[in-house]
């Protein structure tokens, strides 16, 4: 990169790469090249463990180079057009047109213009249908290719589920076919699309009906798959994970050793769209953690690690492996966190043995001020496990709390938003009543809520958004009820929440639309500063498309949704029967308690859900 250019725009490290850690080999010894982009800020990108296990599992591989790309923010953005320069990788500096296959991560909706103007600056075509043969072939993976639909017109091919053994074997394909001469593009894809994990949305046919609907998903082949199985890494004990990887120049958003513990969840939480994708449970052992935590500290020289699951205390040695790591971590001077603790287990014993828990600020999530609620969404917490969990926290000097909660969840009333602002004062209450409270400070209760957001794969996918309008009013509504200035209330945009809805549950109608924002330059919408909802409905109305049919819609029980191509392993019948547990208010045992059927054990695992 230009050093006159770098030095005019704002974090310069953002882009110029030899960073320690990263992975240079020589080009000649390479015959597929991948560039691995993640669509936002370097900051951001950097911290993701994804890009990291995947980085490093295909550079394992002989062959095989992948590099990394990221977003460049806006003032880079301008430089670059202006002096005509592409978006080029950071290992060599190569422009992403010059790869084999450009893979993007897609964590969040709000990434999707971002995709398109990566492609923009890199040259590559933003349709799929209109790349040749020397173009990449462009691959989208993460969280939100569970509903590949709205960004199906520009990816040659999704990668549903875990990559770890997925991405190795598509690169094979290709080297294989490129070797032996057999290789075009349409060739490779079709060849691709019969392995398992791997979404050629091209080769689907999607009809609707005259209501709008959609009436069903054709494959083209006959030896190409109906639905696309998720693949899964079976037994994480003998997966590749990154020990040692790249480290930053610049301060990132997690700045730390992560390791992760455990995959899937044993909760049901009925809006959780994580803990239903990423089941079945399996747990890495004690001893494959601690060599990893042990390689992890000897290659990077950070002083803290966090342990990452969806929710840790619910991972079966978690004793034996604080045990060991509290030892390992004293001895090095490793700060070590827990940030996904559960109300009902979190315990003084932790509290003693991970100092973060013991100096840093706790965060619990209730999601919902009354019982009624809780047992509705399946949360399986009641208001004495959090009033243990805070006094556990006031015993020992403790005065802030954090707490978070969701506003227009399905069934919830007026009652239930004003209960958030009642469980709030009762933590207030709580700190005064506890014998050894800090007197030398006064008590906090931060209470963030976040608009429910109806996802794909949830007992929840069916339901309706509220409008922005009524989200607003309960916002409001709680504000009201709030008296205490010892209570702080924080609360997220319903706007965005609303075009968040729009895309986790749209179908191939909206490429339309994301294609018509990108030509306006719309990018960084996940960013408050770039997000611009009047501009969206614009463009929305520009090209025939409805978004509240997407949001603020009910899906009926029996009609196909756009996501119905993909199998995730938990079945529909599952979710529609937690859907009807639901609005009973039943909640349904954890897996280790009791199996609910859920269909995921068909994936298979070492370790499965239930006993």
């Amino acid at each position: 990169m230009n050093s006159t250019i770098l030095k005019s725009v704002s974090k310069p490290g953002r882009y110029s790469g030899g960073e320690y850690g990263q992975i240079i080999k020589d080009k000649s010894a390479v015959d597929c090249r991948v560039a691995f982009c993640f669509p936002d800020t370097y900051e951001i990108g950097m911290s993701n463990l994804g890009m990291r296990i995947l980085y490093g599992v295909l550079n394992t591989e002989e062959g095989i180079w992948c590099e990394r790309a990221f977003a460049p923010w806006t003032d880079m953005t301008e430089q670059m057009k202006r002096h005509h320069l592409p978006l080029c990788a950071m290992e060599s500096g190569d422009p992403l047109s010059a790869f084999d296959f450009v893979a993007f991560t897609l964590q969040y909706e709000l990434c999707y213009t971002t995709v398109l103007q990566m492609l923009n600056l890199s040259g590559i075509p933003l349709s799929a249908a209109a790349r040749g043969e020397d173009m990449p072939i462009v691959v989208g993976g993460g969280h939100c290719a569970f509903n590949p639909e709205p960004m199906a017109d520009f990816f040659d091919i999704f990668s549903i589920g875990e990559g770890e053994e997925a991405w190795p074997e598509l690169c094979r394909l290709y080297r294989g076919m490129k070797a032996d001469g057999r290789y075009s593009r349409a060739a490779f894809l079709h060849e691709a699309a019969k392995i398992e994990g791997f979404y050629v949305p091209s080769l689907y046919t999607v009809s609707y009906k005259a209501d709008g609907t959609i009436e069903g998903f054709a494959p083209k082949y006959d030896d190409i798959p109906k639905r696309i199985r998720k693949r899964i890494v079976k037994d994480l004990d003998k997966v590749y994970y990154p020990t040692k990887t790249y480290l930053p120049f610049i301060e990132t958003v997690q700045d730390k050793m992560v390791l992760e513990v455990y995959r899937g969840c044993i909760r049901g939480c009925r809006f959780c769209q994580a803990g239903m994708v990423c089941r079945p449970v399996r747990e890495k052992s004690v001893d494959r953690l601690f060599d990893d935590a042990k390689c992890m500290y000897a290659n990077s020289g950070y002083d803290e690690m966090t342990l990452s699951s969806l929710s840790i205390s619910d991972y079966s040695k978690i004793d034996e492996l604080t045990d060991r790591f509290v030892e390992f971590t004293t001895q090095n001077h490793i700060s070590l966190s827990l940030p996904s603790l559960r109300l009902d287990s979190f315990t003084r014993e932790l509290m003693d043995k991970v100092s973060t828990v013991r100096t840093g600020s706790l965060t619990f999530a209730p999601e919902a001020g009354t019982q009624r609620l809780r047992d509705a969404i399946n949360k399986n917490v009641c208001e004495a496990d959090l009033l243990r969990a805070v006094n556990v926290a006031f015993d020992v000097g403790k005065s802030a709390v954090k707490l978070y909660f969701m506003n227009g969840l399905p069934t919830e009333t007026d009652e239930d938003i004003a209960g958030i602002a009642d469980l709030a004062a009762r933590v207030i209450d709580a700190f005064y009543k506890n014998q050894n409270h800090n007197r030398q400070r006064r008590p906090s209760v931060t209470v963030s809520v976040s608009c429910f957001v109806p996802k794909p794969f949830t007992p929840f996918q069916w339901e309706k958004q509220d409008t922005a309008q009524e989200l607003m009013r309960k916002q409001e509504l709680l504000k009201s009820k709030i008296t205490d200035r010892k209570i702080i209330y924080n609360y997220h945009d319903a706007d965005v929440s609303f075009l968040e809805a729009v895309f986790a549950r749209g179908d191939r109608r909206l490429c339309a639309a994301i294609a018509k924002a990108a030509e306006r330059g719309f990018m960084f919408d996940a960013w408050s500063e770039y997000f611009h909802l009047d501009k969206w409905m614009e463009v929305f109305a520009e090209v025939g498309i409805d978004p509240y049919y997407y949001a603020t819609r009910g899906f009926g029980l029996d009609e196909v949704l756009p996501w119905d191509i993909i199998d995730i392993g938990v079945t529909k019948e599952f979710l529609a029967r937690e859907r009807e547990k639901a609005y009973a208010g039943i909640p349904t045992d954890n897996c280790r308690e009791k199996c609910s059927g859920c269909g995921a054990n068909s994936l298979g695992g070492e370790r499965r859900c239930c006993p």
